[in-house]
């Protein structure tokens, strides 16, 4: 996808909620180039990552009068700034995860607002920096702001879905910031436990074994937290498996959840959802801009690699749906990319 700087651009979008086999499911579409916000920049987007709550949206989120562009991460090539913007300028490579209120980043270029943006990592190109700005925010507003984990922290933490896209960073953020808790990843094939293990995951069980049976024989006095991206039908299984006063972190979409079972044992559970802070617009919006220089210092580190294992090329309807597609199946490692 390319285009200059024009009135309109390049851009994948969605008019209908169609199965992604449907070729009409997104389409290829010129839309008006973007205005720019007091905060924004005005991004030339060379890779795109495919997340869930990009297939929740296109399945069934209404794209409203006209085709609505979808998209969240991405990295590339600042072009333009805002009157008021601070922390960037025309030249600068940046990533980050975007807003799921404002236009998507599947489009050629890309308004975002500064603050929740980072620099990319120096040691990464375009495709491996876009596989990692929402998990890695997921992960650290999740074990950090959630969890309360520190470098001081011990004790047993849980990773429900450890191969998947933010699996991945929490098992990495979570040894490289704690070193002293003791990470156990879920999986579910010989590839997925190979993969968790290289991130750094201490002992692997399978999910869709015996997960309390499994924990125990790891951890029998229990474990302290639990950072669940499958919660439905798991809070039995959550509390017999934690101390007292132990904490669950979740980001799924559970049909029910009854939290009742949690009070005996004074246990707490907390939601993470990466876009709370644009979509409210925080006072402390710009904290994503820190997480995300923190994480590309651990990526030019050697401490965080990237989790990109699928490359698709280019930027186009028919790539993105393919990668809709893989990440559809639930059973993807790591993360799909679309580069330019």
């Amino acid at each position: 996808m390319t285009d200059d700087l024009t009135d309109v651009m390049d851009a994948v979008g969605y008019d209908r909620n169609l199965p992604i086999d449907d070729p009409r499911s997104l389409l290829d579409i010129r839309v008006p180039r973007p205005e720019l916000r007091p905060h924004d920049l005005l991004v030339e987007v060379r890779a795109v990552s495919v997340n869930p709550v990009d297939v929740k949206q296109r399945a069934s989120a209404q794209p409203g009068a006209g085709p609505r562009v979808l998209g969240f991460d991405a990295a590339g090539v600042v072009v333009e700034v805002g009157p008021e913007v601070t922390l960037f300028r025309p030249g600068d490579e940046v990533f980050y995860a975007g807003q799921i209120d404002r236009p998507g980043t599947d489009s050629a270029l890309h308004a975002v607002d500064e603050r929740i943006v980072g620099r990319k990592p120096t040691s990464l190109d375009f495709a491996d920096a876009a596989a990692l700005p929402l998990t890695s925010l997921t992960a650290w507003e999740g074990l950090f702001d959630k969890l309360g984990l520190t470098d001081a922290s011990t004790g047993t933490l849980l990773v429900v879905g450890g191969a998947g896209g933010v699996g991945s960073m929490v098992i990495q953020l979570a040894r490289a910031i704690a070193p002293r808790v003791r990470v156990v990843a879920t999986a579910s094939r010989g590839e997925s436990e190979s993969w968790v293990r290289g991130l750094g995951a201490h002992d692997v069980v399978d999910h869709h074994g015996d997960l309390v049976g499994q924990t125990k024989a790891i951890e029998p006095a229990g474990i302290r937290w639990i950072f669940s991206t499958h919660s439905h039908g798991q809070l039995e299984a959550f509390v017999d498996l934690l101390r007292p006063f132990g904490q669950v972190v979740a980001i799924d979409d559970p049909s029910e959840l009854d939290v009742v079972p949690l009070k005996s044992k004074a246990l707490s559970w907390h939601w993470e959802f990466m876009f709370a802070r644009s979509l409210h617009q925080a006072p402390d919006m710009v904290e994503q801009h820190r997480i995300l220089g923190r994480v590309a210092d651990l990526v030019d580190e050697g401490r965080v690699r990237t989790t990109r294992t699928t490359t698709l090329n280019p930027i186009d309807a028919e790539q993105l749906r393919e990668a809709h597609r893989l990440v559809e199946t639930g059973g993807t490692i790591g993360k799909v990319v679309v580069a330019v």
